[in-house]
């Protein structure tokens, strides 16, 4: 995977596949390689950009402070950098709130959001707690060594992914990934949501018990949003769920018209299963069992 010279700093990412390119965003701590089934599943229909954050795996530490403008700004740029005029801009948890900044502030540079399990805001006691703790933890290098362990292996689902996403999780600045737990403790865009017409989809676990209140929020505020829940799933979709996650992202961008490298010049809509996602409803999906 090679890196790029992006806003003044070195950024790990990986581009494979040809068509609509979505670019996925992770949360603090981890990286890109939470996104490794989305590269293997979508790259044969769709162009999937990933890259480790400044300062998480293995992109260079960043000397500014890390804001979500900042993560947006230089999305932006690797999309330029890339040749890359427009991509649907895909956020897992925190990653989605980065997601939303980047539809506030760069709208013209995408084609949509998709967001797994994400929230505008961190305003339930639970989720603030656990982002303080967070906080605490990523002061001390010895100390964020247990925070690792404890979210590489929340989100992995089997040993060979934990390793996977350890070996690149361990190279990160402790002092980035403490930055970025900071800046997402008391961001809030939820009374800007009315501004993003893009269409944007939200995936959410059925028993991410959590982020119902968040789903419910921006599902009520984002003028063009589709829902789908997945059952009997948490709140690890990438990792946990993915072949139902990527199934549910190739049938919307299929519903949103845009042609992929296995339908040139035209969508598919006619082998899209209904009511797999109601659009512009706020109604509970869940994925048809197996």
């Amino acid at each position: 995977m090679p890196h790029e010279l992006v806003n003044g700093v070195k950024l790990h990412y990986s581009d494979s596949g040809e068509g609509i390119p979505l670019v996925f965003i992770h949360p603090p701590l981890l990286t890109s390689a939470n996104f490794q089934y989305q590269r293997v599943q979508l790259a044969d229909e769709f162009r999937v950009i990933t890259f480790d954050i400044r300062g998480h795996g293995l992109s260079e530490e960043s000397e500014s402070p890390i804001s979500y403008a900042l993560i947006a700004e230089d999305i932006k740029q690797l999309l330029d950098r890339l040749g890359v005029e427009k991509a649907f801009v895909c956020g897992y948890s925190t990653g989605g709130t980065v997601a939303l900044k980047a539809l506030l502030d760069h709208s013209d540079r995408f084609l949509g959001g998709i967001l797994i399990s994400a929230m505008s805001e961190a305003s339930d006691p639970y989720l603030r707690g656990r982002i303080r703790l967070a906080i605490g933890l990523s002061r001390w290098k010895t100390a964020v060594r247990l925070l690792m362990l404890a979210i590489t292996w929340g989100n992995s689902d089997s040993k060979q992914t934990y390793r996977n996403m350890m070996k690149l999780t361990e190279k990160g600045s402790t002092s980035n990934i403490h930055q970025y737990y900071r800046y997402s403790l008391n961001f809030n865009c939820t009374k800007e949501l009315p501004r993003i017409k893009h269409p944007v989809l939200l995936l959410y676990g059925e028993k991410d018990w959590g982020f119902r209140r968040y789903r419910k929020l921006l599902m009520s505020r984002l003028p063009n949003a589709s829902l789908v829940v997945l059952g009997q799933q948490k709140h690890q979709l990438p990792t946990k769920a993915a072949d139902e996650m990527n199934e549910a992202i190739r049938q919307w961008v299929h519903l949103q018209g845009y042609p992929t490298s296995k339908s040139p010049g035209s969508g598919t809509n006619d082998r899209i299963p209904e009511p797999f996602i109601i659009e512009g409803e706020a109604t509970e999906l869940h994925h048809p069992e197996a």
